[in-house]
C-alpha cells in the first residue's frame, strides 16, 4: 500500500513505542493498547483513541472493520504499517495486527458512581501489573463496583494489566490514591472494611459481604500495611491446608469477590422468596 508506514523511525511510531515504559506513558499522558478485544472493550467504552496502527498482512480485513468503524468515529488517526514496524510497537508475542494509541483514561473515587450496596477491592502496595489485571478481571466477573490502588507500585493502563483484564480495566472503574485517601473515602461512605491477612480473626466464609463492602490485598512479600489495623477494619483469611501460607493475590481476590457474590445472591433470593 502506498500509504503504508515502513519506517522505524516515523515520529508516531516512536512515541508510541516510548509508551511501553511508564515514563513515556506519563510524559505523554497516552497509554498503548495492544489486541482486538481490548481495543473494542476501551472504544466501547468511550476511550478516546488517538491512533490505531494496523498490518494487514496479520489479520483478516473484514475482522478489524468494526474496530475502524469506531476508531474513525472517535476520531482517532488509523495508519496501515508494515510487518517490521508492527513487531517493533506490539508488546510480547501477540501478533493479532492492530494496535491503538488513546489518551490515559481517568477515573477519581468522588466520580464514581456506586449501588447501594457497592462491593469493592482495594489493593496496596500491588507491584506486579498482571496481578493487577487479573484482579481487575474477577472484580468484573463478580459484579464488583471499582478497583481501587493505594498507594500502586505500577500505573493502572501498564500494557500487562491491560491484558491481564482482557480489557475490562476500562469497563470497570479503577482510581490510583493514597492510603490515606483510600480509607477516609471507605469511612466517609460507612462501607465495611475486610482485610486480608495470613492470620486473620475470622474465616472469609464467616464475613458478611452483604451490605456496602471493600477487600482490602496486600502486597504478595509483605502483605497489608499497619494502616489497615484500625479497630472499624475486621480481618479475614483463607484457610491454608498445605505446606504454602498464602495464595497469589489475584486467586485469593477471585475466592473473596465470588464468596460475595454468592452471599449476595442467596441474599437476594431469600427477599425475593420473603
Amino acid at each position: 500500500m502506498p500509504n503504508t508506514i515502513t519506517s522505524l523511525q516515523n515520529p508516531r511510531v516512536k512515541n508510541a513505542v516510548k509508551l511501553r515504559d511508564r515514563r513515556g506513558r506519563e510524559k505523554q499522558k497516552r497509554i498503548l493498547i495492544d489486541g482486538t478485544r481490548e481495543l473494542r472493550r476501551a472504544l466501547e467504552s468511550g476511550v478516546e483513541m488517538v491512533e490505531l496502527f494496523c498490518c494487514r498482512e496479520l489479520c483478516e480485513n473484514s475482522s478489524l472493520d468494526p474496530l475502524l468503524q469506531m476508531a474513525a468515529e472517535s476520531d482517532g488517526a488509523v495508519l496501515d504499517v508494515s510487518l517490521e514496524v508492527f513487531a517493533k510497537l506490539s508488546y510480547g508475542e501477540r501478533a493479532e495486527g492492530i494496535l491503538g494509541v488513546a489518551h490515559t483514561p481517568r477515573h477519581d473515587l468522588d466520580d464514581l458512581s456506586l449501588p447501594e450496596r457497592p462491593l469493592l477491592v482495594v489493593l496496596e502496595n500491588v507491584e506486579k501489573p498482571g496481578n493487577v489485571g487479573a484482579v481487575v478481571r474477577s472484580a468484573d466477573g463478580a459484579g464488583a463496583s471499582a478497583v481501587i490502588l493505594a498507594d500502586p507500585r505500577t500505573d493502572i493502563y501498564n500494557p500487562n494489566a491491560i491484558r491481564a483484564s482482557l480489557g475490562a480495566i476500562f469497563t470497570l472503574p479503577v482510581c490510583a490514591v493514597t492510603n490515606v485517601q483510600a480509607f477516609a473515602w471507605l469511612r466517609q461512605r460507612d462501607i465495611s472494611v475486610y482485610s486480608t491477612k495470613v492470620n486473620g480473626a475470622e474465616n472469609y466464609t464467616t464475613a458478611n459481604f452483604t451490605s456496602a463492602a471493600a477487600v482490602v490485598l496486600g502486597n504478595e512479600s509483605s502483605g497489608l500495611s499497619a494502616a489497615w489495623d484500625a479497630d472499624d477494619v475486621s480481618s479475614i483469611r483463607l484457610p491454608m491446608l498445605g505446606l504454602v501460607d498464602s495464595l497469589n493475590v489475584s486467586a485469593t481476590a477471585a475466592v473473596l469477590l465470588y464468596e460475595a457474590l454468592r452471599q449476595r445472591t442467596e441474599g437476594n433470593s431469600r427477599r425475593a422468596v420473603e
